[in-house]
């Protein structure tokens, strides 16, 4: 186990009692990176101080754990935010399970489901199990069994004057404590907030908080010593032999892929007919050009992910005996590849006519990024099975979930939307300035410089004033706590503030319980349903 048992758990109900403070009814904000900072340096300061160092391979997850973490407070786009969140604490959990060995890059999906399954027991487990090895440790057979008349003497030299000592504190404390307060009514107020857990009406909630403090203490001290205690020479599931043995038969194999690249092939052939072959096509069947963009859509990006899951798993369980057989296996492999690649296209295409029609929102967003990450995955797998080298797929699919992340943040999304739509606008379609208003303060800077753009369209550029002037009545200095910083929040409201004499002239007001705006001399809702799909 570990040397220093108390240090352990100094360390991690200190870190547990930060998780209340920067939490506890607050938004999310700079708190979750400070969180983070403090679970890393402290499973990284026990693990020196033990002299168990990490492995340099393992330090490299710190790089995408940090950039998400500070990611966290710089976005403020609801599903950004969540994917930094997750992908976060999925680089901390890998960090925890490989800390020592550093073989993560080599690990195959039962590897990662194997030692994810450790990590949570060893959570529930090791901090009972190192008090118990610890406590037996500390009995040597050499050393005189003290009686328990004697330890209790020991402890209570010990704790006295601990206790004389706060108990003549306590006076002194009380007196300086309320001079200050009188001199100082902020000071004054500090103390009445921080003794408010003292009032029996908040007793229940300080009950609550408390337990959940040491609960964490507890599971943190189980994942430090996991992170701790993993042996540098552990072995990688499926080096050695295969986990699953290769049960079923090529011809079986080979009929699947192929019937179900026949189909493919059936729906690209009409793919190339009626989609690729432009409006008319499509109009003559009596579909319009939007309506036909819309269909399916969803459809055709889950047969491409299902696909993937296909043929990774034929490549797993299909016997290729001869090399005959490894090369047709591979060539029903490529050309399912290809008809796949050309069913995102078709995906693809469709998502782009439904934003031409009917412009941005945040679900089509996503999509698009995850399409393209979706395509690399896919031409991935075929390289890995061709080199024989499929246990690499999960490192692949680790890479592309970051980098999906790192896409979303680079976009931004919100400011991405609100550029796209303002293009449709200019070029003759009507801005959907509502559902700007449902964006987040990221697109401040977006719509600030259309607005200060004179070579804008002047009707679109009062949209945007108007839809400026909205945001800054819908969105009123927060008055947040320091742990829920934010800086595209902060930005976004400083931007509004400073520019409130040129978004005067388009005048915000309520009438009954909704914001109006003047927009050309014509009153306007700021605010109306929008849908989105």
């Amino acid at each position: 186990m570990i040397k220093n048992l108390s240090r352990l758990w100094i360390v991690t109900i200190l870190i547990a009692w930060s998780f209340d403070f920067l939490f506890w009814k607050k938004p999310l904000g700079i708190s979750f990176a400070i969180f983070m900072a403090l679970l890393l340096s402290g499973g990284i300061g026990l693990s020196l101080l033990e002299k168990r160092p990490p492995a340099r391979r393992s330090m490299l997850l710190v790089l995408p754990l940090a950039f998400f973490s500070l990611m966290s407070f710089w976005r403020l786009e609801p599903f950004t935010t969540f994917i930094n969140v997750s992908l976060s604490l999925l680089c901390l959990a890998i960090l925890a399970v490989t800390y020592r060995q550093g073989s993560w890059l080599q690990y195959a999906w039962a590897d990662y489901g194997q030692r994810f399954f450790k990590l949570v027991i060893s959570a529930l487990s090791k901090p009972l199990q190192a008090r118990k090895q610890n406590a037996a440790t500390s009995e040597s057979p050499e050393t005189t069994p003290e009686t328990p008349a004697v330890r209790s003497v020991k402890k209570g030299k010990k704790v006295l004057p601990v206790v004389r000592g706060l108990l003549l504190a306590l006076p002194v404390l009380l007196l300086f404590g309320a001079l200050l307060a009188s001199a100082d009514p902020i000071f004054n107020q500090g103390l009445e907030d921080f003794f408010q857990f003292l009032k029996i009406e908040n007793l229940p909630e300080n009950i609550f908080r408390l337990s959940y403090i040491l609960i964490l203490a507890y599971f943190l001290a189980g994942v430090y010593l996991h992170a701790l205690n993993t042996h540098r020479d552990e072995k990688l599931l499926g080096m050695e032999k295969p986990i699953v043995n290769r049960f079923l038969g090529f011809t079986e194999a080979a009929i699947i892929l192929g019937s179900v690249n026949l189909l493919f092939a059936a729906f690209v052939g009409v793919q190339f007919r009626y989609f690729f072959g432009g409006r008319g096509n499509i109009n003559l069947e009596g579909y319009t050009y939007s309506e036909y963009a819309r269909r399916g859509f969803s459809e055709l990006v889950l047969v491409a992910f299902f696909s993937l899951l296909l043929f990774l798993a034929l490549s797993t369980i299909a016997q290729r005996n001869s090399r005959s057989q490894r090369t047709i296996f591979s060539s029903l492999g490529a050309l399912l590849t290809v008809l796949v690649g050309v069913i995102l296209v078709s995906a693809f295409q469709r998502l782009v006519l439904y934003e031409a029609a009917y412009g941005f929102t945040r679900l089509r967003t996503y999509t698009h990024v995850f399409i393209l990450w979706l395509g690399v995955l896919l031409v991935a797998l075929l390289l890995l099975e061709l080199r024989g080298r499929l246990r690499a797929f999960a490192l692949v699919c680790l890479l592309a979930a970051i980098g999906f992340g790192v896409t979303l943040n680079v976009l931004p999304v919100d400011g991405f939307i609100a550029r796209q739509n303002i293009l449709r606008a200019e070029q003759g379609e009507e801005l959907d300035r509502w559902y700007l208003l449902t964006l987040s303060l990221d697109v401040v800077d977006e719509l600030w410089e259309t607005y200060q753009d004179e070579a804008v369209d002047e009707q679109v550029r009062e949209q945007v004033g108007g839809v400026l002037a909205c945001q800054a009545a819908l969105n009123p200095p927060s008055h947040l706590p320091w742990q829920a910083y934010n800086i595209a929040r902060d930005h976004g409201e400083s931007v509004l503030r400073a520019e409130q004499a040129e978004l005067s002239k388009y005048a915000v007001h309520r009438s009954s319980a909704r914001w109006m705006v003047t927009i050309d001399q014509q009153i306007q809702p700021c605010f109306t349903d929008s849908g989105e799909d």
